[in-house]
């Protein structure tokens, strides 16, 4: 069976009950049969306004059911999705468009102005589509709501394919974003081989259909996360696939306390975060009001992206016992390396992960690593994986190796296979520090540093040193200032890692550690850190 996304929200739509909440944002709630109506509207104007099959349409908004339903819209009418980090300044922005060769712009009213400032400058741009709040849109753009009104609602009449393509900008840790290639087909089949080792799944669309048929709506899905982000984006997906719900925040900063909130008042089943940038405040907002919230519905929690600590998982699952703890270990270009799941009933450590069938690990020579030899590798996923990174021919030939004539995507992860096959991650390669000639991968130092008591979050990055080719240095965000203690988190370190890996500075941090959407932000601390040492 070959999949496409359009093809699965046309023959589901017709047995999900009218009624039945497709996407909620505070008080609004759009039912499943409006959700089928505004999309099919809107995939048909995008296509009478020029967009083609395989025409990139550029995401540029916050969490709000108008990315879920525009992104409905370009599965239906075979248009391309583009997500776009509405962090990013003008220069940024206009790269992103400009590179994906977007056709049509849908953008939230809040970044009108960014919009306007680069126009003239995007001549591929033909449409330019406003979400608005009940105001005007800009001159030059059409409106959201005119759009998804328009017309009778009908599916598209068109033969779709499963080589249909969905794009997945990552900023990564180093130079500009990349556009990373998936097609439906192989991105649909990555959620289905985790799947079937739980048991039978459907395998073509009668099955689906059946299956919702028969157990009604599916999934209540709460990304904390930003949708532009891939984790959440991808959740939301696979919800929206099988007749679920996706439930956003309004705020445009994260407030635990209205995760909580929106979790109970609409029964969120998951809850899907970005590591401790997330859990903490979680965690703290239950520990402030125990028993507050009514967590009955939770079944799992999901993160991705970054690494979440024990200590937080322990503290999580005292308020909600039932739960599943998923850490999930995956990128843009490969989804689903591994998985750490952990329960009331089961402690995992941070980093330790059980790899797929699909994981292979290879040194820096493509010889595979032997289990148990403390030898760190490099980790990669074979098919299905995706086609490659969008106008960047050297990239994704570095990226995308293949090795005894297996195509593997190889994102540049290291980690240390140990003994029963499970997986230590260590971190990735481009942000590994040289060190007196021994590599340090930074997450392992700053897991250590988030165990001390006034560390609260922490990034470790190389800066360069006469002595030492490159000294490893901490950033970190303190609970109080006057507790903290250079000498006191350095001890605290070298009690726990090799000597080598300890800090030799520790810095309060000036800037943002992370991004919205929970990802380390290393390039800005690395310039904050040589800024605060004196270095050019």
């Amino acid at each position: 069976m070959t999949w496409n996304f359009g093809d699965i929200l046309d023959a589901i739509a017709p047995v999900i009950l009218g009624d039945a909440p497709a996407l909620i944002h505070g008080d609004r709630v759009i039912s499943w049969a409006q959700m089928t109506r505004r999309s099919n509207n809107l995939a048909r104007a995008l296509t009478l306004r020029g967009a083609k099959p395989r025409a990139k349409v550029a995401f540029y908004m916050r969490n709000r059911p108008e990315y879920s339903e525009a992104l409905a819209a370009c599965f239906k009418a075979r248009l391309t999705h583009v997500n776009v980090n509405y962090r990013y300044k003008p220069e940024e922005v206009f790269y992103i468009f400009d590179n994906s060769d977007a056709q049509t712009v849908v953008y939230g009213s809040e970044f009108r102005d960014t919009v306007a400032q680069i126009r003239a400058r995007l001549t591929k741009v033909q449409n330019f589509v406003e979400v608005t709040d009940n105001e005007k849109p800009a001159d030059f753009a059409l409106a959201y709501e005119t759009l998804a009104n328009e017309g009778d609602g009908a599916p598209l009449k068109i033969e779709r394919s499963p080589q249909d393509e969905f794009f997945i900008y990552t900023g990564g840790t180093t130079g500009m974003p990349k556009g990373v290639i998936w097609t439906h087909d192989d991105l649909r089949e990555t959620s289905l081989v985790a799947l079937r080792k739980l048991g039978p799944v459907p395998e073509n669309l009668d099955a689906v259909t059946d299956a919702i048929r028969l157990a009604g709506p599916g999934n209540r899905l709460l990304p904390a996360c930003p949708l532009m982000h891939g984790t959440g984006l991808l959740m939301a997906v696979n919800t929206m696939l099988a007749g679920g719900s996706v439930i956003t925040l309004s705020h445009h900063s994260f407030s635990a306390h209205e995760m909580w909130a929106a979790m109970e008042k609409n029964k969120a089943m998951t809850l899907v975060i970005v590591g401790d940038a997330f859990a903490k405040p979680m965690l703290a907002a239950l520990e402030e009001q125990p028993g507050r919230y009514d967590t009955s519905s939770i079944v799992n929690m999901v993160s991705s992206g970054v690494m979440w600590s024990r200590e937080v998982k322990l503290g999580l699952l005292r308020h909600i016992p039932q739960a599943i703890l998923v850490d999930s270990f995956g990128s843009s270009e490969a989804v689903g390396f591994g998985t750490s799941m952990m329960t009331k009933d089961g402690e995992v450590q941070t980093a330790k992960f059980q790899i797929g069938d699909r994981c292979k690990v290879f040194d820096e020579n493509d010889r595979l690593v032997e289990p148990g030899s403390g030898t760190p590798g490099i980790i990669a996923m074979s098919p299905p994986i995706p086609v490659g990174y969008y106008k960047d021919a050297k990239k994704t030939a570095e990226t995308f190796k293949t090795i005894n004539g297996v195509r593997y995507s190889m994102p540049g992860d290291w980690c240390v296979v140990e003994k029963d096959g499970t997986l230590t991650l260590l971190g990735r390669g481009s942000v590994c520090i040289n060190t007196a000639g021994e590599k340090v991968y930074p997450e392992e130092v700053e897991e250590a540093l988030k165990l001390h008591p006034v560390v609260e979050d922490a990034l470790v990055v190389g800066v360069p040193d006469e002595k030492w080719g490159q000294a490893v240095t901490a950033v970190v965000t303190v609970t109080s200032n006057d507790e903290f203690s250079e000498s006191d988190i350095r001890a605290h370190v070298n009690q726990r890692l090799a000597g080598y890996k300890a800090p030799k500075h520790v810095l309060i941090a000036g800037v943002p550690l992370r991004a919205s959407n929970g990802k380390a932000d290393y390039k800005s601390v690395l310039d904050f850190a040589k800024r605060e040492l004196g270095i050019a």
